[in-house]
């Protein structure tokens, strides 16, 4: 038996615009990403039957969940694990000037252990996203299709994580805002399709 996970990347919220890290900081969707959610609703209208719906706690995915399966009977379940990774003193910083000033990306990924002060560490995420993942998978053990809501570098980390058990290769995978990308776990992990925006038209 197994399980697709089907992961959608929250819709835009103005930091992504700016070029922002937010990670934990919760941040509204702008108009844009609203646009996003609504038209990723067309999309999984497509799809036969999702069983679940599960979000991260931050807004700007439970405002995506919201508006993408509006059709849907489900509610949306919030899980913690789902968050995006917390760089703590430095979110709201640019990814440019973090790359400047702190060697953000190379850091992590050089030593998955490493934490930005009072933020989380490449292991840090993908302990969390793997448990959250599997805790879904445990509910749902039919050859189902559930909708997960999370962030770029929770799910970069995630995919890292599952598929070569390296979180350190979550450079490997970008998630553009609303994309859809499958997961599919069953006795090993294995990627489907991956940052689907055809559903987005110009608003990709």
């Amino acid at each position: 038996m197994s399980i697709t996970l089907l992961l959608l990347r929250h819709g835009q919220i103005k930091a992504n615009r700016q070029g922002r890290w937010h990670g934990s900081t919760d941040s509204a969707l702008t108009l844009k990403g609203r646009i996003q959610a609504s038209l990723t609703s067309r999309a999984l209208r497509r799809i036969q039957e999702i069983s679940a719906v599960y979000t991260s706690p931050l807004q700007r995915c439970k405002h995506t969940g919201r508006l993408a399966t509006a059709h849907l009977p489900h509610q949306p379940k919030i899980i913690d694990g789902l968050a995006e990774m917390s760089i703590g003193d430095w979110e709201g910083e640019k990814y440019s000037q973090l790359q400047i000033d702190h060697q953000l990306t190379e850091r992590c990924t050089k030593d998955p252990q490493w934490r930005p002060p009072n933020g989380e560490s490449l292991a840090d995420v993908a302990l969390r996203m793997r448990n959250s993942l599997e805790q879904i998978t445990q509910s749902h053990n039919d050859d189902g299709t559930v909708l997960v809501v999370s962030h770029g570098a929770a799910m970069a980390i995630a995919l890292a994580t599952l598929l070569h058990d390296d979180p350190s290769k979550w450079g490997d995978y970008h998630f553009n805002n609303c994309s859809l990308t499958e997961l599919k776990l069953g006795d090993e992990a294995s990627l489907g399709q991956f940052n689907d925006c055809s559903h987005l038209g110009m608003f990709g």
